[in-house]
């Protein structure tokens, strides 16, 4: 794994008025990490994700992306980077009105390719890589299972080959077959393609099987960051309350894969 540096937050400080929402946040993440960002609801994950991604500005701080500042950069530059990035919302956001090909085909068509044939080559080699079939390149989000769904926004994300993928709780809604499936699925692609991950989740097993690093919001601060077993052991009262209850107990008890980072 790389220690070249993905992600670094300094100083990040988030407010809404008068309501404080991040204060004072520093994190630096190395390419490759898979990073589980987890914490109470309202406790800011999904706004740090949006700031990471330079969809909305902090109130005071830096965030720096594979080694640029998010605040130095000109329109241009921004685009860019935003390029090397790639986001999955929680219900996968896809366009109703288009079929899984052409939601998937989205972002390429965007950047000004209308080559049929490379854009098809390309689509249906990203369906393959997420283990959908290619008549399912006809469908339309409405004929989607949930799975599928994920699966589908998924493929659309990755076929500009991001260095960053953020994951907003990838596997909400999902049974828990199908939600092992797609972190199973996950697991291959970021063995296959490296890219750093940053997922807001509340799923346990997500934390075990897949995350290397997990960092916890409460109060408003950073509590808590490290490997699983370094997390597990802060003091805090949020972080005790959320990795040492009876069913975190259960799921952390034994798993042969534990990653430790």
């Amino acid at each position: 794994m790389s220690n070249a540096e993905a992600v670094r937050l300094e100083h990040i400080y988030t407010s809404f008025g008068d309501k404080v929402v991040h204060k004072d946040i520093n994190l630096s993440l190395a390419q490759g990490e898979i990073l589980g960002l987890v914490g109470a609801s309202g406790c800011g994950k999904t706004v740090l994700l949006r700031e990471i991604i330079g969809l909305q500005e902090p109130s005071k701080g830096d965030i720096v992306v594979m080694g640029q500042s998010l605040r130095k950069q000109s329109p241009g530059q921004g685009r860019r980077l935003r390029n090397q990035s790639g986001v999955l919302f929680q219900k996968g956001a896809l366009f109703s009105v288009l079929n899984v090909f052409e939601n998937i085909a989205f972002p390429l068509r965007e950047q000004g390719i209308n080559d049929e044939e490379l854009l098809s080559r390309l689509v249906f080699m990203m369906l393959q890589n997420v283990g959908l079939s290619a008549r399912d390149a006809w469908l339309k989000p409405a004929d989607l299972s949930g799975g599928m769904t994920k699966r589908v926004a998924l493929a659309r994300t990755l076929i500009m080959e991001p260095k960053l993928l953020l994951l907003d709780e990838p596997t909400s809604g999902l049974d828990p077959i199908s939600s092992q499936d797609f972190v199973d699925l996950l697991s291959g692609l970021h063995r296959e393609l490296h890219f750093t991950v940053i997922l807001v989740t509340h799923d346990l097993d997500i934390l075990r099987d897949l995350c290397t690093k997990i960092a916890v919001l409460a109060d408003q601060q950073l509590v808590a960051f490290g490997n699983l077993p370094d997390v597990m052991n802060n003091p805090h009262p949020f972080v005790q309350r959320f990795f040492h209850n009876q069913r975190a107990q259960r799921v952390f008890q034994y798993h042969p894969e534990q990653r430790h980072g």
